[in-house]
């Protein structure tokens, strides 16, 4: 029965509104993040077991590719590096978290504190004492013990990705994505080229912090949605 002219129809409901901010974890973002910690623990588990696991040969290789001087750009660069990833390297997720809870954001900040600050006691500490690996020899920067995995890595990736989930939009996050990856890269090798860690351990603490990122992106997914709508809305603060 065809409606009359004078009746009028419902309106449609308005699709919610969308934003962007913080990002959406990715499809397999638990899948991968297990793989990533599991392969970062199984290197520190050969570690423990073998007396010269199979990559013992490469990180020694590589320790001497970076033979270079103590003295020059490319070590005061690598020391820059150390001083980001140490203790002043706190300043920089603190002011995040700051920012954030100052515009509302309190579950971005969450996230960020677990990503960048939690994760790397419950992750770093406890395989550093499990491993217990010597550092490589004649190192150039102060340390402490235990040379498996490496902790300034971990911050490094952790820092970049949570920056990425909570800070950049879809367009300027894979240009932040280039950013973090040049980064972790600089880190990686600064911490070698200062005798402070082998290859390896950079690489298990890369690996850590990826796995530990997208395992708290995943768990954080329902906070972060809720997020992006009241952001959306205008509504942070309730």
């Amino acid at each position: 029965m065809p409606l009359s002219p004078d009746i009028a129809l419902p309106p449609h409901p308005a699709p919610p509104p969308r934003h962007h901010l913080p990002a959406a974890p990715p499809r397999h973002a638990l899948a991968t993040g297990i793989a990533l910690l599991v392969a970062s623990l199984l290197i520190g588990l050969l570690l423990l077991v073998a007396d010269r696991p199979f990559f013992q040969g490469l990180d020694d290789r590589w320790a001497a590719s970076v033979e270079g001087v103590r003295s020059g750009a490319a070590t005061d660069f690598a020391t820059v590096l150390d001083r980001l990833g140490g203790p002043i390297g706190l300043i920089l997720p603190l002011m995040l978290i700051g920012c954030l809870c100052v515009y509302g954001r309190w579950r971005s900040a969450l996230y960020v504190f677990s990503a960048a600050i939690v994760a790397n006691l419950v992750v770093v500490l406890p395989l550093k004492l499990l491993v217990d690996r010597p550092r490589p020899p004649h190192v150039w920067v102060l340390v402490n013990d235990g040379s498996y995995p490496s902790g300034q890595v971990f911050s490094a990736v952790t820092l970049m990705v949570a920056a990425a989930v909570v800070l950049f939009p879809p367009r300027a996050r894979r240009w932040w994505w280039l950013f973090g990856a040049a980064y972790v890269v600089s880190m990686m090798w600064s911490r070698t080229w200062l005798h402070a860690q082998w290859l390896s351990d950079t690489l298990a603490g890369a690996l850590g912090g990826a796995g530990a990122c997208l395992l708290l992106w995943r768990a954080f997914a329902p906070l972060l949605r809720t997020e992006a709508e009241r952001t959306a809305d205008s509504s942070l603060w309730t």
